[in-house]
């Protein structure tokens, strides 16, 4: 059994680092299950292409037992089962699949999402992608990795530098979601999407995209690439929190404070 003692000397690094191993241990379930992706009934949540399925809950679950086996005092929010309360100050904020319609449909953009909070802010985050091999990390005061290397934002990149990522799902308003895409086009912007709010997260920390909007996101879905960015030196805004979803925008401090603008077109 690991040591308790260092995980008070180094509660952050402790957690960074069994974050890392169960991501990678989710993973290899998860794409178990993506190998073997016809054999599973997807069941809609709230709309067509708002899925879960047996590999959702199982992975979760295997999530919520090492979590607990490993920090029984912390607590737990995640996409598929009722939050857990804690007396550590620490809460886990899982995703066993995020992108769970790319993963149906056979396509690799999808990642075990796996952030911590402590209070009401991020402090660790990470984002493991199996199918790409990509591993994104990220602690409080010690900057974003991808597979152990340090990632630092662009700072001089604005909205029409690269790409875009763009969140908005069936449940968006046709109109906002209009609204911004014409606004983001008048500026020079061009969208992208992957279906993985966390991915696109990942992929703005590691200067992918310039940057990423979303007007209705979870926790579970950009707590873990929340911190990823302000790690590799951007600014991710959530108007949410861990019981209540909200819009988020995130890259750079200029590109953040353009998609915050743009976002507002709406008639």
């Amino acid at each position: 059994m690991e040591s308790r003692q260092g995980d008070e000397a180094d509660p952050l690094a402790s957690r960074l680092a069994a974050a890392e191993r169960m991501a990678r241990t989710a993973g290899n379930k998860a794409r178990a299950f993506f190998l073997a992706r016809d054999t599973l009934i997807p069941e809609l949540k709230s709309a067509s292409q708002d899925l879960v399925s047996e590999a959702d809950r199982t992975v979760e679950a295997w999530l919520r037992r090492a979590i607990r086996r490993r920090f029984p005092q912390d607590g737990i929010v995640g996409e598929e089962e009722a939050a857990t309360e804690g007396s550590s100050g620490f809460v886990w904020v899982i995703d066993p699949i995020d992108g769970t319609m790319p993963f149906l449909v056979g396509q690799p953009n999808w990642t075990v999402s796996i952030g911590i909070a402590r209070g009401d802010a991020p402090v660790v985050g990470v984002v493991y992608a199996p199918m790409l091999r990509e591993c994104y990390s990220a602690m409080e005061g010690g900057g974003a990795r991808l597979n152990g290397h340090l990632v630092t934002m662009n700072p001089d990149w604005t909205v029409a530098s690269t790409t875009i990522g763009f969140g908005a799902t069936q449940k968006a308003d046709p109109g906002e979601a209009g609204a911004f895409v014409e606004a983001l086009y008048r500026e020079g912007g061009v969208l992208f999407r992957v279906g993985s709010g966390a991915l696109m997260l990942a992929y703005v920390a590691a200067n992918r995209i310039a940057g990423y909007y979303d007007p209705k996101l979870h926790c579970w879905d950009c707590w873990a690439g929340m911190i990823l960015v302000r790690e590799a030196g951007g600014v991710a805004t959530f108007d949410g929190d861990l019981s209540r979803p909200g819009p988020i925008w995130a890259g750079n401090r200029r590109v953040h404070d353009q998609l915050r603008r743009l976002s507002r077109a709406a008639p």
